[in-house]
């Protein structure tokens, strides 16, 4: 998966070809990297996280980049077990660190190969475990994060955490059949939108939809639960004509980043019901 092309001109063909971002993704391990991590660690993280998440889609086999990228993840990994991340005010993915260990917890888990039972492996998830007995998550988003994550790394939820988790995600569906990211976000004590307007947990949206629906499939809900199937009737009819979604920004107006992750997990949530059109 290699490219000589420049990282601008893989980002554009990335437009109509997603396979260019996991040639972009490799380059960062194999030259920009190639003497050592860089000092963000949360570029890691995130890149370990697409080469993981790509390996699962094709070929099923742990590639030797993204070995390699979860190799210098926990080179950068801190003493308290999380990495310096993104606090840019933009929940849930860049607020504080909980969610880069988590999100690393989690691509550790689905990495193929048994990758977690390595030596490596198993000391930077002991130093997740112990970073999460401590720093509990903020809100049911976290939470949910985690839950989905000790499906396949033990330690980090008891199955009466994860079932009462579950609830708690399935009790926030909205009449028309979604879910919304302040709801999710809702018991973060002290979390105010940057443009001062009021939180809108009424508004079903992509993200929060396809979010709930992927974590409960993996909790082990069948696809026919009523609530799913709703859930994906909800995603299927909201589709936009150039085959994103939208999702409202939690934090500010102008700024609705939070789609692009909602596009992703309402394709990942058809994926896992089987309702991927073809």
């Amino acid at each position: 998966m290699t490219s000589t092309a420049s990282d601008a001109e893989l980002v554009a063909q990335a437009r109509n070809d997603p396979a260019a971002f996991g040639a972009l993704y490799e380059r960062y391990v194999t030259e920009t990297w190639k003497n050592g991590p860089p000092k963000e660690g949360f570029n890691v993280v995130v890149v370990a996280s697409g080469l993981t998440f790509n390996d699962m889609q094709t070929t099923g086999k742990l590639h030797e980049a993204t070995r390699r990228a979860l190799e210098l993840m926990w080179k950068v990994q801190r003493d308290d077990g999380s990495w310096q991340w993104l606090k840019c005010g933009w929940p849930p993915m860049e607020s504080d660190d909980h969610y880069g260990v988590t999100l690393a917890a989690l691509i550790v888990g689905l990495a193929p190969e048994q990758y977690a039972e390595t030596e490596a492996a198993r000391a930077g998830l002991k130093k997740i475990r112990s970073y999460l007995e401590k720093n509990q998550p903020l809100s049911l988003h976290h939470r949910a994060m985690i839950a989905w994550a000790s499906r396949r790394i033990d330690g980090l939820m008891s199955d009466e955490q994860r079932a009462e988790t579950l609830d708690e995600l399935l009790a926030l569906q909205r009449p028309d059949g979604g879910w919304s990211t302040p709801g999710l976000l809702a018991d973060w004590k002290g979390f105010r939108r940057k443009d001062g307007k009021p939180h809108d947990t009424g508004t079903s949206d992509a993200y929060a939809t396809g979010f709930v629906i992927v974590v409960a499939r993996n909790l082990g809900e069948p696809t026919s639960h009523p609530q799913l199937q709703r859930g994906i009737t909800w995603l299927l009819e909201k589709q936009r004509v150039s085959g994103k979604w939208f999702t409202r920004s939690p934090t500010k107006d102008s700024r609705h980043y939070i789609s692009n992750f909602g596009t992703a997990f309402a394709v990942l949530a058809l994926q896992s019901c089987d309702k991927l059109r073809p």
